[in-house]
């Protein structure tokens, strides 16, 4: 007999050779339906593996992530299969799961893949899906996998078997099509039952652009054609919230090819609602003890050499500046901290000035490669709102709380109620690509789960996710689509002050080394405002947003009372223009409607006369709607004033 612990703290005794699939069954019929796959001690396996010896187990459904990337990557074995049925001698690369659905990178030949062969392939995986066929799994050695693939003349799956050790190989099994893969994979294809391919790329193999092109089908499916319904809804709605269409209707924000990929310049109204993000911040920072400092976008490569970040970024980063003198380059910023960490080490400093808090928004570069490179949230220049905590040792906890508290208020201000707050350590088994020692790291992942569990928050822990200096906790948001997005973070870093030799003179006068707490509640300026945008669609807090209403003139002789309005309003500090183009009203409504303009102002004879405004609130229709409807102008006025 073995024991499975389940994660409600039950135990439960079971024979040998037992799946957590007859553990689901021993708990009841309707979870066992709907039951994909199972983490055994950690490890995420099929439902139907024998499991010979104690263990914790979970179960997954569709309703979990797990569940989910089991879900969609026996999908892309089945997609797999209708590509083989439908195209004959058609070879595969990889086809993962991704966070929505699974790609496949095919090669078909001298046959082009294109939209138009998508729905029969959609016809072709739900006509296999409804033969119910199991996903068998047969471990295999390596000669036998490579004669299967040699038989196929498929070089993409030999070039992978041939990275592998032998005794490490798994083949799957459905239908009449076998993959390579170390699974898992959900017991059969029943409960695929509504898909969608999505859209095709071209795919370098390996993503080395010496090697061969090759199509990448991406794709969804679900449990439920009414999840596939609502999905399509979502991914529509997300059409209309893209930043890069928004930014550029609302003029916020602009690229040049003159200028160069990946550099945004950001346009009078942009740059007027990024000031404001950072002068909230830089207030909240001020009330908190922080000095604000700036530093250049470029230093010697001395001092990144010095930091790690040569060593771990030099990749990423773009190529050293040689200067007419022999030896010396310079390196575009590709992080503040090592800045920061100079300024600390200009004098000699005691413990009674820690925590010292410095911070900066400050601009960096890296070298994004130009195909991963999307709007403002992968560009190669970017703002972050950087700061840095110095402090003692047994100041790191109460530091990192006042932190984590900074953060949270910085979110909810901007909206997102809804997050997770992931701990991100360092991956045990990949030691070499950080920096510092296992007692240094130990300490500093204890700070963070220590902090965190004293906190109501609900967190994740994420190996292998820490920054190549120290572990942080990564804030991880939803969106109004209930997407997920990392924002904020912040870090716990005991090697920076050593490789920069950084002391405190404590009360015993001996000289001590400080932590160095890193973090970025916005993470970026221009990340930051990518989701910002579509997450409100565009409609900023009114607080934010550039300007807070537009005056509409029905025709020119309204023009002076539409000023007289404007220098009113302008009493109260509350922003706006007029539009007086030769336009018809409802072409200015119109227009101004699609520039997210919180009030439309719409001024007339009759409001002449009564010395009032029409009032009309952004997106909400024609007439009796919101706050439509005549106002004075201090009525307007007090109506703003509590919105803010």
């Amino acid at each position: 007999m073995i024991t499975v612990s389940l994660p409600d703290g039950a135990k439960r005794e079971y024979p040998k050779g037992t799946t957590a699939m007859d553990v689901a069954k021993s708990i009841s019929e309707g979870l066992a339906r709907n039951v994909l796959s199972a983490t055994v001690n950690g490890e995420v396996w099929d439902a139907t593996r024998p499991i010979e010896k104690d263990v914790d187990l979970t179960l997954h459904t569709f309703r979990d992530e797990d569940g989910k990337a089991t879900f969609w990557h026996s999908s892309a074995h089945l997609f797999a299969e209708a590509m083989e049925a439908l195209y004959p001698g058609t070879k595969f690369g990889i086809g993962p799961a991704i966070e929505n659905g699974f790609y496949y990178d095919v090669d078909t030949g001298d046959r082009v893949l294109t939209p138009e062969d998508l729905p029969a392939i959609e016809k072709k995986m739900i006509e296999l899906a409804r033969e119910k066929n199991e996903f068998v799994r047969k471990e295999v050695s390596k000669a036998d996998a490579l004669k299967y693939f040699q038989d196929k003349n498929d070089e993409y799956k030999l070039e992978l078997i041939n990275d592998l050790e032998d005794g490490s190989i798994s083949f799957y099994t459905q239908g009449n099509f076998t993959d390579l893969c170390r699974g898992p994979h959900m017991p059969s294809t029943a409960p695929i039952k509504a898909v969608k391919l999505t859209s095709l790329a071209g795919a370098y193999w390996r993503g080395d652009e010496k090697n061969k092109m090759m199509t990448r089908v991406y794709g969804i499916t679900f449990p439920k054609q009414k999840e596939l319904t609502e999905y399509l809804a979502l991914v529509e709605e997300a059409k209309k919230r893209d930043h890069r269409k928004l930014g550029k209707e609302m003029e916020l924000f602009m690229f040049s090819d003159k200028v160069g990929s990946g550099l945004p310049l950001w346009l009078p109204k942009g740059t007027a609602i990024r000031e404001r993000l950072q002068s909230f911040l830089r207030n909240e920072q001020e009330k908190r003890g922080y000095q604000m400092v700036v530093t250049p976008h470029i230093a010697n490569k001395k001092l990144y050499v010095t930091s790690g970040h040569y060593e771990k970024y030099g990749e990423d980063s773009f190529q050293p500046i040689k200067t007419p003198r022999e030896d010396e380059e310079f390196l575009l910023k590709p992080m503040n901290c090592p800045h920061h960490c100079e300024i600390y080490g200009v004098r000699p400093r005691s413990y009674k000035e820690l925590p010292l808090r410095i911070g900066e928004f400050g601009t960096v570069y890296r070298y994004e490669q130009s195909g991963e490179l999307h709007g403002l949230s992968r560009v190669r220049g970017f703002t972050q709102d950087d700061a840095h905590i110095f402090c003692t040792p047994d100041q790191v906890k109460a530091q990192f709380l006042e932190t984590l508290e900074l953060t949270t208020y910085v979110l909810k201000k901007m909206g997102f109620e809804k997050f997770t707050a992931q701990i991100s350590l360092r991956d045990p088994d990949n030691k070499e690509k950080y920096i510092g020692s296992d007692e240094n790291w130990e300490k500093a992942e204890r700070a963070i789960i220590e902090a965190t569990s004293e906190v109501d928050m609900e967190t994740v822990t994420e190996y292998g996710e820490a920054a190549f200096y120290g572990p942080k906790l990564d804030f991880m948001i939803k969106d109004a689509l209930g997407r997920k997005w990392q924002l904020g973070t912040i870090q716990v870093d005991y090697n920076l002050p050593e490789r920069f030799e950084l002391e405190y003179i404590g009360s015993d006068n001996q000289a001590h080394r400080p932590v160095m707490i890193h973090r970025a509640p916005f993470g970026s300026m221009e990340r930051f405002m990518s989701i910002l945008i579509e997450h409100t669609a565009g409609r900023f807090p009114l607080w934010l947003t550039p300007e807070q209403y537009v005056i509409l003139p029905v025709s020119d002789k309204f023009l002076d009372y539409s000023n007289e309005v404007k220098q009113a309003l302008a009493q109260h500090d509350i922003r706006g223009f007029i539009d007086d183009r030769t336009e018809s009203i409802g072409k200015k409504i119109r227009d101004n409607e699609l520039k997210k303009i919180p009030y439309l102002l719409i001024i007339g004879e009759k409001e002449m006369e009564a010395k009032n405004i029409s009032v009309r609130r952004q997106g909400e229709g024609d007439q009796g709607q919101g706050d439509q409807g005549a106002m004075s102008i201090s009525e307007f006025a007090d109506h703003i004033k509590t919105l803010l």
